[in-house]
């Protein structure tokens, strides 16, 4: 069974258990980073595991592995030894494993670890991605029965943790801890039941003097609540979502919480990829069912689906992909989630006869066009790319322009309704505003799709000049409920 280990980074053993108490229920084991210690408290290291009152890796890891240790190779055998002198018959109060780079050669301290029922992670730290031959090197690094193997990659991009993947099937049962480092690996994460990795490694957020140990580390209340990790199996059905950089989401919070409730052994993850190549490779090798898909992404899946609705046909978009026997399908759930959220919010049944901004030309845009097309809307359609607006324009017989003074000018015959469908203005970036040239009057009906945040600064400036404001957050929940039917073959049950 994959077990949570919380790293802990504080300066202090003092600070560390106080971490290692708060979150206590949301883990198995924990790693004590003494390299993260303050000098004079590494000579107190040896009684941490009974202080501790659960299994307890012993790390001290060099700044060339990612680590905080700079002294000689001298100095950490030392304090390795001194953390594991003294060995109890109770094994409680003693490591439950040290973990040593490949390249140490200790097999006097690495015996009298054994003895005293302490495991041996072997371990080694790529920051170049995926090596040639990785499998041949971790079958090398297996030197006893008992030992586990370590490998953390970061993950230059998607096909590395493919790879990683891939590896875990051909090491099948052996021991073993694989993780890609990197935000864009957080699925390594996650799936760590998936890979057959002994220890899935988490950091807390929040707390300045408590450093995440790695990047791409998620707080283990998030992978026990939001990703249920100890609910699903590593037999679990995968869904997700793909984009980049995928900042900002939250679609995980939805559909995890249904799998919830309905007590499917079922997750949803995050896919950051740079490429739709890139994703679909992955989702072959883990088998991935169904996925949602967001900027920059919704027209570049498009030539991978063996089959798209009339929907992504007429809009030329494409948000969700369901796998069938036949290979992918596509479908656009984006277009009754606008126009559903818009004519709420506005009390209409439709925009007859409105003159509408669109700001954007991208997936989102050609969803939102089309909609308003069908409910006999007429729009201008602006863009920083002045083609790409011509293009999408050009469809519907839209006007066109750019975001520059004379498109901002051109708002003025169509500004019914606004809305703004780029990423501009998106956690983490919240200070852009794609019409920081326009002055709005108060009588602006302002729609923004994003919702992270809740407000953007554009929906500041609109809601402080009057104009009734709405973000993305209910368009997100229609269309997920709609993505649900594709992905179930059933309505979403409100009730």
């Amino acid at each position: 069974m994959t077990k949570i280990c919380l790293c802990l980074t504080g300066k202090t053993i003092e600070r560390d258990l106080e971490i290692l108490n708060k979150y206590r229920r949301y883990i198995d084991i924990a790693e004590l980073r003494v390299d993260c210690l303050l000098h004079e408290e590494r000579f107190s290291i040896r009684r941490f595991p009974e202080l501790a009152g659960i299994p307890v890796i012993l790390t001290i890891r060099r700044r060339s592995d990612g680590g905080c240790f700079e002294m000689g190779e001298s100095s950490r055998i030392a304090l390795l030894s001194r953390g594991l002198a003294f060995a109890e018959a109770d094994v409680r109060h003693n490591f439950a494993y040290v973990d040593i780079e490949e390249d140490m050669e200790l097999p006097s301290l690495e015996e009298a670890a054994r003895v005293f029922g302490t495991r041996i992670i072997r371990s080694f730290h790529s920051f170049s991605g995926t090596q040639d031959k990785l499998i041949d090197r971790m079958r090398a690094m297996y030197r006893a029965g008992d030992e586990i193997v370590k490998a953390a990659i970061k993950a230059e991009s998607l096909d590395d943790v493919t790879r990683l993947f891939k590896i875990s099937r051909e090491l099948g049962d052996k021991d073993k801890i694989l993780l890609c480092i990197g935000d864009n690996a957080v699925c390594t994460r996650i799936l760590a039941k998936k890979l057959k990795s002994h220890i899935c490694y988490t950091s807390i957020k929040g707390e300045p003097d408590f450093p995440p140990a790695a990047e791409g580390q998620l707080d283990p209340v998030d992978l026990v609540e939001l990703y249920r990790f100890r609910s699903i199996t590593k037999s679990a059905k995968i869904y997700g979502i793909l984009g980049f950089p995928l900042k900002a989401t939250s679609s995980p919070p939805f559909f995890n919480g249904v799998f919830g409730r309905e007590k499917k052994d079922s997750v949803y993850v995050p896919f950051p990829a740079e490429t739709a190549e890139e994703f679909f490779r992955l989702a072959d090798e883990i088998g991935l069912l169904c996925a949602s898909v967001t900027v920059p992404h919704k027209e570049a899946v498009i030539p991978h689906l063996s089959y798209s609705s009339e929907q992504v046909r007429s809009v030329g978009a494409c948000n969700t992909i369901v796998r069938t026997e036949s290979g992918w399908s596509g479908y656009n759930t984006d277009t009754e989630g606008f126009s559903g959220s818009l004519l709420d919010f506005m009390r209409r049944k439709d925009i007859n006869g409105k003159r509408i901004t669109i700001v954007g030309a991208g997936g989102a845009a050609r969803a939102v066009a089309s909609e308003i097309h069908r409910l006999k809307g007429k729009a201008l359609v602006l863009n920083r790319s002045s083609l790409r607006a011509e293009q999408l324009a050009g469809i519907y017989g839209f006007e066109y322009g750019g975001l520059g003074s004379d498109g901002i000018r051109r708002i003025k015959k169509f500004r019914d309704i606004i809305v703004q469908t780029t990423s501009v203005g998106m956690e983490p970036d919240i200070s852009g505003d794609p019409l920081s040239g326009y002055e709005f009057t108060g009588k602006e009906v302002v729609m923004d799709i994003i919702y992270k945040p809740e407000r953007t600064a554009m929906l500041e400036r609109a809601a402080a000049a009057g104009c009734p404001v709405l973000n993305g957050a209910d368009m997100l929940q229609r269309q997920a409920k709609l993505q649900y039917g594709y992905f179930f073959g059933r309505k979403y049950p409100d009730s």
